[in-house]
Parts: structure tokens; C-alpha cells; sequence
């Protein structure tokens, strides 16, 4: 037997992969109440800089309905795919304007080769370097960039929202092979077309751009900052390395400490161990998966790496201006790091 299924048979004995259809419902009226109460208080509040108040507030919202569509692609809320992929695409697309379609093989590609270079989207080519690779490739300004990367990445936060809405909106025009394409395309156009739409109908130009700025900015902060300590600053596996299932996402993950309020922030992500070894696992059993996993991995030498907040960003940014100076001799094969242990 290996030490990933003597895991999940433990985890599975202990119940942790049922439905929480409780929770998930409370929480999906929840989110879309509040979205609606938002918008209803914006068409009372009128042409007042106090809408500003409401974009943020709104923002905190959208990060959570990017959340819940988050667990319906993973297969969290229900038993049927269809009902969590509809559930998902419906959140995404309708809620927070960003398509489904895009984001699910990406994401995808992500958990089955976390930090794997070739192999993870999210530590390719962008405007921040993750690994040594990218960073030497680099000429020009763009390298003088990269060398302190660490200190404009939490500015590059604030872009992030904006950057997820003009990749969906590229996949929905150019990718041939996008399933539900004109759906996915309706949800999200309606959905930006009626926010800005609505926007310029109850505040002036200005004040609108205002709104949107600070909706914008912040859902990238909150959302792209729940996202960013999970792996970053863990171990890059070159190409040719070869990880067991078991060490391959436990290695390249970082859990944050914190209680409920932390497990609201980051819906769920700050469990990312756990959520790494069962996707499918409902976000409200993440937590009491914890333990069992912690104890599991030092029965097996394993090392399992938990911060908090304030620590994992600094290990993220040091990491980050590591990578722009190019100093390779900070990065080593996880596996051969462990057993030099």
C-alpha cells in the first residue's frame, strides 16, 4: 500500500469527503444576497464618493463568489459534475465576470504539477519571473525589473482582477476548442457590459471610473493574494524530476495558520495541503483533514510547511527578489534536498 492511499483510506474512514450541502447552500444565498443588497444599497446611495464604500464591500464579495467557483470546479458542492460545473460557470461567468472555460484546464494543469517547470502554468512566463529559467531569459528593462520584483509584486496584485477578466475575454474570442463558448461569452460580457453600464447611469464618469478602479483593485488583491503564498517561495522540480503523488503536493505547498476569519479570507486556500491531496474535498472539512495529514506526513519524513500570513509573504518576496538576482544556489531538487536531511 502506498503512503497516499494509506492516507486516504484514513481520510475517507473519518467521513472528510461527504457533501457539506448545508454549508454550501448558506453560504452560496449568503454571497448572493449580499451581492444583491450591494447593489441595491448603490441605487439608493446615488452620485455620492460614499459609493466607493460599496465598491470595496463589493469587492469582498466577488472574491467570494470566485471562491465558491473555485470548490464547484474541484467538485466540492455536489455529487454531480454537472451541477458543480454549472454551479461554477454560473458564479464565475454571471457574479464575478470570468470564464469558466479558461480557468478550469489551467488550474488543472496546476494541481497536477505544482511548481513543476514545463509543466505549471502558474510558474510559465509573466509579468513575474517565478523560476531562474524565466528570470535569465530576460534582456533590457524587463531584467532590470525582474531584479526587484519582490517589491512591486504586491503593487501587481491590484492588476490582478483586471488581468483575469482580458484572459477570459482573449480564450472566449480565440480559443476554437472552448466548450459552451457562447454562453461563457454571453455570461461574461452581460456581465461587464451591465456593471459599467449601470455604473455611468448613476455616477458621473469620474466617480465611476473611481468605483471601478477600487472594485477592480482590490478583488486582484484578494484574490490574487490568497492564491499567492500557497506555493510560492516552495521548491521549483526541474523538468526531468520525477515526485510519488504524496510528496509532489505536499513539498510544493504552504499551509497559512489562522482560524475561521483566515478560512473566510482565503476560502479555504489557506488549507493548501490539504486541498492539494483531495481537490474534491469540501472546503469546511480542509481543516479537521488537517491534523491527520500533519501527523502522516512526520510518521513518513515528509516535511510539511505551515506559516502564518506576515511570514509567508516575506518568505514569498525574499523568494521572489532571489529568483530576479539569479541566484540558482538557492534552489535545489526537493527530493535530494529531503534525503540530504
Amino acid at each position: 500500500m502506498s503512503a497516499y492511499t494509506e492516507l486516504s483510506r484514513r481520510v475517507q474512514d473519518q467521513g472528510l469527503l461527504r457533501r457539506r450541502y448545508g454549508y454550501y447552500w448558506s453560504v452560496i444565498i449568503a454571497t448572493v444576497g449580499a451581492f444583491a443588497g450591494i447593489w441595491v444599497a448603490f441605487a439608493f446611495l446615488g452620485n455620492s464618493w460614499f459609493q466607493l464604500l460599496l465598491a470595496a464591500g463589493l469587492a469582498v464579495v466577488l472574491t467570494q463568489c470566485g471562491f465558491l467557483g473555485h470548490d464547484g470546479a474541484h467538485r466540492q458542492i455536489f455529487a454531480s459534475h454537472r451541477w458543480n460545473e454549472w454551479t461554477s460557470r454560473v458564479l464565475s461567468g454571471v457574479f464575478a465576470g470570468l470564464s469558466y472555460g479558461w480557468w478550469l484546464p489551467k488550474h488543472n494543469r496546476h494541481h497536477a504539477n505544482p511548481n513543476k517547470e514545463g509543466k505549471d502554468p502558474d510558474v510559465g512566463p509573466g509579468a513575474v519571473a517565478f523560476t531562474p529559467a524565466v528570470s535569465e531569459s530576460r534582456r533590457g528593462l524587463a531584467a532590470r525589473l525582474t531584479r526587484a520584483q519582490g517589491y512591486f509584486f504586491i503593487p501587481l496584485l491590484l492588476l490582478e482582477g483586471l488581468s483575469l477578466h482580458v484572459s477570459s475575454i482573449r480564450t472566449i474570442v480565440s480559443q476554437r476548442s472552448l466548450k459552451h463558448r457562447w454562453t461563457e461569452a454571453a455570461f461574461v460580457t452581460g456581465r461587464l457590459g451591465g456593471y459599467i453600464t449601470v455604473l455611468l447611469l448613476v455616477l458621473p464618469p469620474g466617480k465611476a471610473a473611481a468605483f471601478f478602479g477600487v472594485q477592480m483593485g482590490l478583488f486582484g488583491l484578494l484574490l490574487g493574494g490568497s492564491f499567492a503564498p500557497n506555493h510560492i517561495g516552495r521548491p521549483i522540480v526541474p523538468p526531468a524530476e520525477k515526485l510519488d503523488f504524496l510528496r509532489r503536493q505536499v513539498l510544493m505547498s504552504r499551509n497559512i495558520r489562522g482560524g475561521r476569519v483566515m478560512d473566510f479570507a482565503m476560502g479555504g486556500l489557506n488549507n493548501q495541503v490539504e486541498h492539494h491531496l483531495f481537490p474534491s474535498m469540501p472546503r469546511p472539512n480542509l481543516r479537521r483533514a488537517r491534523p491527520l495529514v500533519q501527523a502522516h506526513c512526520a510518521q513518513h519524513g515528509i516535511t510539511y510547511t505551515e506559516a502564518g500570513l506576515f511570514g509567508a509573504y516575506r518568505a514569498v518576496l525574499r523568494y521572489l527578489n532571489a529568483v530576479g538576482l539569479r541566484a540558482r544556489s538557492s534552489f535545489r531538487c526537493p527530493l535530494a534536498a529531503e534525503y540530504r536531511a
